[in-house]
């Protein structure tokens, strides 16, 4: 594929490695003449000095004939306009990396609606889905997120014997936002049906609104679990995204920043957490705040070995399990080995997000579930696709397609056999690998290109 990266930084070099090493075309483009000279020196890409944001740069680079371009700048708003400019220029796909979190909140304003970007990324919430999935569903296989994050796909397996097991699914009552997407059962996937029965030992897919999945995750335990007590050190954007999604589970969460100002601003936003101004490496500190009761401390600071620092101290005076961001490749093989159960690598989430947007057709994202015959789709509707002629229960799916969720503007639902698909709409959906053909013509135009 033919990809442009914008932005020569830590994050734009990475990405352009890693693509590389995926054997795709690549050129990067920079500002700074020192970057290129650099990145001409390392990587097989073709590099080229420039505004991100200038259309001269931006032709210069090919961006007309590009898969893929993604705007990986330190500046949000660079990011933004370019990616938007990439998109209309011709960029099948386009991408921008914010740090703000303004620029995803929904309630605020739709940016990437707006800009007509496919994706807005930051790799500090990335990072705190990461860690908030190692915390709440540290039994779950995958944990992903579509249309934006309104949608989760988490996969668990049935080890306990609740009336849930050994009944159609029909019959589960199941809340409306959520479906049992998938059963793997013996070395064998499909999708789930209204007869079918969730058995002991099968990996479920559950897919729905983060409320409801953890509803249904809560159908098949026999006892609900207790109330955990969560300590995250660091009040930057990790932890305040991170913080975010927990304070609404059965968790109690304490969140330590050195800042008093920034602990005005987490106190603001955050009415249901705990904040508390303290310097988190400090052992004296973390002994006084009662750490070493926590059921989870996870260290998040910005700075990789005061991470790690925090995390050892955290370990010695008792905190059950340790989680820490560490950015540093050569730090990976250590962490371990200092008591460090969970190290979440920013680099890590990033690549898996931008692996999973090379894909071709109307398929913005893909993730591949266990046993390798079925994948989660994200797939785009386009105008006059057959999938806008006809409510869902008429449509020509193949046997093994399910569409298990939509997203319309900025509301995600699970629709029903009489609902209808509009241009435009974001598609979660279930398909059979040997069925892709098959299924992904029905969300293109008419006469538009094949997938191949």
């Amino acid at each position: 594929m033919k990809i442009v990266v914008l932005g020569a930084g830590t994050v734009g070099t990475w990405i352009a490695d890693l693509l590389c090493k995926h054997r795709h075309s690549v050129t990067v483009v920079d500002v700074e003449p020192e970057h290129i000279k650099r990145i001409n020196e390392e990587l097989d890409v073709r590099a080229l000095t420039g505004e991100a944001a200038h259309a001269s740069v931006l032709f210069q680079a090919d961006v007309l004939g590009a898969d893929l371009c993604l705007a990986v700048t330190g500046d949000d708003e660079v990011n933004l306009v370019a990616a938007s400019m990439a998109k209309a220029m011709g960029a099948r796909r386009s991408i921008a990396r914010v740090f703000a979190p303004v620029f995803r909140d929904l309630s605020t304003f739709d940016y990437q609606r707006h800009f007509h970007i496919d994706r807005i990324l930051s790799l500090e919430h990335l990072s705190a889905m990461e860690l908030a999935r190692n915390i709440r569903n540290p039994d779950a296989f995958t944990v992903e997120s579509f249309a934006r994050g309104a949608i989760e796909v988490q996969e668990m397996i049935v080890v306990e014997p609740t009336r849930a097991i050994d009944k159609p699914l029909k019959e589960l009552r199941l809340p409306k936002g959520v479906r049992i997407a998938s059963i793997y059962r013996e070395g064998r996937v499909w999708i789930a049906g209204a007869e079918d029965q969730v058995q002991l030992n099968d990996r479920i897919t559950v897919i729905g609104r983060r409320e409801d999945v953890d509803e249904v995750r809560d159908m098949f335990r026999l006892a609900v679990p207790p109330r955990k007590r969560i300590v995250i050190a660091g009040g930057g954007e990790t932890g305040h995204h991170l913080a975010r999604m927990l304070q609404h589970d059965r968790f109690s969460v304490m969140l330590m920043e050195q800042s008093r100002e920034r602990c005005r601003v987490l106190a603001n936003n955050l009415p249901h957490i705990t904040v508390i101004q303290a310097d988190a490496t400090r052992r004296t500190v973390l002994e006084e705040e009662r750490v070493g009761s926590a059921d989870v401390f996870v260290a998040c600071t910005g700075e990789d070995e005061n991470n790690i620092m925090a995390g050892v101290e955290a370990r010695e005076i008792g905190a059950a399990k340790i989680m820490a961001v560490v950015g540093r490749p050569d730090y990976a093989d250590i962490v371990g080995r200092l008591g460090i159960n969970v190290a979440v690598s920013p680099r890590d989430v990033m690549a898996k997000q931008v692996l999973s947007f090379l894909q071709l057709g109307p398929v913005v994202a893909r993730m591949p579930l266990p046993g390798g015959d079925i994948s989660v789709y994200e797939i785009e509707v386009a105008p006059d696709a057959p999938a806008t002629k006809h409510v869902l229960a008429n449509l020509a799916l193949p046997n093994q397609c399910l569409i298990a969720a939509v997203m319309r503007a900025e509301y995600a639902v699970v629709p029903g056999a009489d609902d209808r698909l509009q241009a435009g709409d974001t598609v979660i959906a279930l398909i059979g690998n040997a069925e892709l053909h098959a299924a992904l013509p029905i969300f293109e135009t008419v006469n538009g290109s094949v997938h191949k």
